[in-house]
């Protein structure tokens, strides 16, 4: 039995040496080498940056009567969007929202699975992103 553990154990090393060594000479030199920095690649995302957008949104659960809106203002503000949201009389909150892709995509996760403490979200569904000139919006209200 002892035996068996020690080949275990030095079978375990084997594997753990052999990653290593692949790793070091296999992958870190393909990284190194890469002729295009990580600044100098050109994704979707930096090509909108600096770009303004707006987005419709309306979330689904229980949104109403636990602070859903006050907490999306705050969220949306600290974010540096811009918009409104307000309660529905199907028991949803809907909204819009205005600026920079990065914050509108962190306040659409926002939107999906955080929200305000003690709600419940089921579901959040988004229009399409269209690109805007300027702000419609001074600041992000709640309609009531």
């Amino acid at each position: 039995m002892r035996q068996r553990r020690l080949i275990g154990a030095r079978f375990s090393m084997f594997v753990r040496v052999a990653f290593l060594v692949c790793y070091v000479f296999l992958i870190v030199p393909i990284v190194a080498t890469d002729d295009e920095s990580a600044s100098d690649r050109k994704g979707p995302l930096s090509e909108m940056a600096g770009k303004l957008f707006a987005c419709d949104f309306e979330v689904f659960g229980i949104v109403q009567g636990v602070f859903f809106r006050k907490y999306t203002q705050k969220q949306a503000t600290s974010l540096g969007l811009k918009g409104w949201c307000m309660n529905t009389r199907d028991g949803t909150v809907k909204g819009q929202m205005e600026g920079e892709v990065k914050p509108m995509n962190e306040m659409k996760h926002w939107l999906q699975t955080k929200g305000s403490p003690t709600s419940r979200i089921d579901k959040a569904v988004f229009s399409e992103m269209k690109e805007i000139v300027k702000y419609s919006f001074n600041d992000f209200s709640i309609k009531r």
